[in-house]
């Protein structure tokens, strides 16, 4: 072979190595446009259901949301066969005054009536409230002068308050602010076209202040009640001190829920929070991962919508996201009639063992799908906290409670963008747990809070606030 003869070989080598790379190039280029196309859609998709949704939210939509509804064909309100909801009357030691109305004349012939009481009369009552004014009480210090040159004034009496505002003035304000989200100018505002109170927006602070320090101790027995409880659920979101980001979690129980704010929601901040004792139910989040897997519950809702956000995927984990799904059903069903009686929960744990066992083998499937892989092993990572509530009584399968009662501090925070310093990230936790735990505990918030701050101003202990075992 010739000089050029081997040249030409090594080129026409040299081509065909080219060619192939080339050949890899284009397949590549093809899968990527292909992926770029469905991201592009997805993005598009998510974008839309962003905006369909009234100013964002904090959780991820659930399946379906965002798509709008088909008409009916159906009149808006109740439909047939809907219970009504007829609004119920005072009871008669509650009632103010009543009024006695007869008849005058027949309305058959018109004939004169005499006023004959009715044995079962038709009840109508009209509720009013009064016309608001303050009320003032103003003590006089008097100085009086003794023969021995002395003078000596006259002192309050036990349980009067420092400033000018009273008990049940400082828990409505706490409500207004923590309860109705009403900012303090609001506030100020409401107080003086109302009640004709006038108030500067210093005095609003320090009545949070007081109502915070008033409900310390309550809002402390909540929460060994709620550590003390064998199942509990638990779930966390963003907060604000002036723009700087904290973390918010609850703790809730079916007899009480305690709020705390942290710098960071770390795995040791809330271990230091919320113990070790009973069982948590709760999402996949990795700060809880110093409770044993065991005493565990993960929310099933959220799982729910992973898989439907596998069905969404490519073809291999669009088949594993439709099958989990199907099967996830069926066991919710189940659990679901054992709730409400029809079975028990032992022939519900039976009658799902297999779907159980398919669902297993569907997340370990999808560990080999790289569009799910990741999120499939996180899942069979919680495997042990996956079918508790099967097993013990008093656990769910999702954590809709937690995220419940977190719904209106949520918008309490889209409303106010939260708090301006740490005594206001204080009184948010403080009085929402008060509110939320009145509230399961058949209280009455005012009173409540009222009788706790007047025993504050008196040196006493407040009323004790959870009556009601887990």
């Amino acid at each position: 072979m010739t000089t050029f003869e081997a040249r030409l070989a090594k080129l026409e080598a040299l081509v065909e190595r080219q060619a192939s790379v080339i050949e890899r190039q284009a397949a590549i280029i093809v899968e990527k446009d292909a992926q770029i196309a469905r991201l592009t859609r997805r993005v598009e998709d998510l974008e839309r259901r962003l905006g369909e949704r009234d100013g964002g939210g904090d959780e991820p939509p659930k399946s379906g949301e965002g798509k709008p509804r088909e008409p009916s064909g159906r009149k808006p309100g109740a439909q047939p066969g809907h219970k009504g909801h007829q609004r119920k009357m005072v009871s008669p030691d509650k009632v103010t005054r009543t009024e006695e109305c007869f008849p005058d004349a027949c309305r058959g012939c018109g004939a004169a009536l005499t006023q004959t009481a009715d044995a079962s009369p038709v009840r109508h009552q009209v509720v009013e409230i009064p016309a608001l004014s303050p009320d003032v009480t103003e003590f006089r210090l008097h100085r009086v002068h003794c023969s021995c040159g002395m003078t000596t004034c006259g002192s309050l009496p036990a349980g009067t308050p420092r400033g000018m505002m009273g008990p049940r003035l400082v828990a409505f304000i706490a409500l207004l602010s923590a309860n109705c989200h009403v900012s303090r100018r609001k506030v100020q505002q409401l107080l003086s076209d109302v009640l004709g109170v006038d108030i500067a927006l210093g005095t609003l602070s320090e009545s949070e202040a007081l109502a915070t320090a008033a409900v310390d101790v309550p809002v402390r027995e909540a929460l060994q009640h709620a550590l003390a409880a064998p199942v509990k659920h638990a779930d966390g979101t963003t907060w604000y001190r002036h723009h700087a980001f904290r973390a918010l979690w609850v703790l809730a129980t079916k007899g009480v829920t305690v709020f705390t704010t942290f710098e960071s929601g770390t795995k040791a901040a809330l271990s230091r929070w919320l113990g070790n004792h009973g069982i948590l139910v709760s999402d996949r989040g990795t700060q809880l991962g110093f409770w044993s897997m065991r005493r565990r519950q993960i929310c099933w809702a959220h799982l729910l919508r992973k898989f439907a956000w596998y069905a969404a995927q490519d073809v291999e984990a669009a088949n594993i996201g439709r099958a989990l799904l199907t099967y996830a059903r069926h066991v919710l069903h189940e659990w679901h009639r054992a709730r409400d009686g029809h079975i028990t929960r032992g022939t519900a744990a039976r009658n799902t063992a297999p779907a159980r066992d398919v669902i297993e083998l569907l997340l370990r499937s999808g560990r080999q799908v790289p569009s799910i892989a990741g999120s499939c092993s996180h899942i069979l990572e919680h495997s042990d906290a996956l079918w508790t509530f099967l097993a013990r009584d008093g656990v769910e399968p999702t954590n809709n409670h937690a995220e419940r009662e977190l719904r209106g501090f949520v918008l309490w925070r889209k409303t106010t963008l939260g708090s301006h310093s740490a005594r206001g990230d204080e009184f948010a936790a403080a009085l929402k747990s008060i509110i939320q735990t009145c509230r399961k505990q058949g209280r009455h918030v005012w009173n409540y809070l009222s009788a706790a701050i007047q025993a504050h101003i008196a040196g006493r202990s407040a009323p004790r606030l959870v009556t009601l075992s887990p």
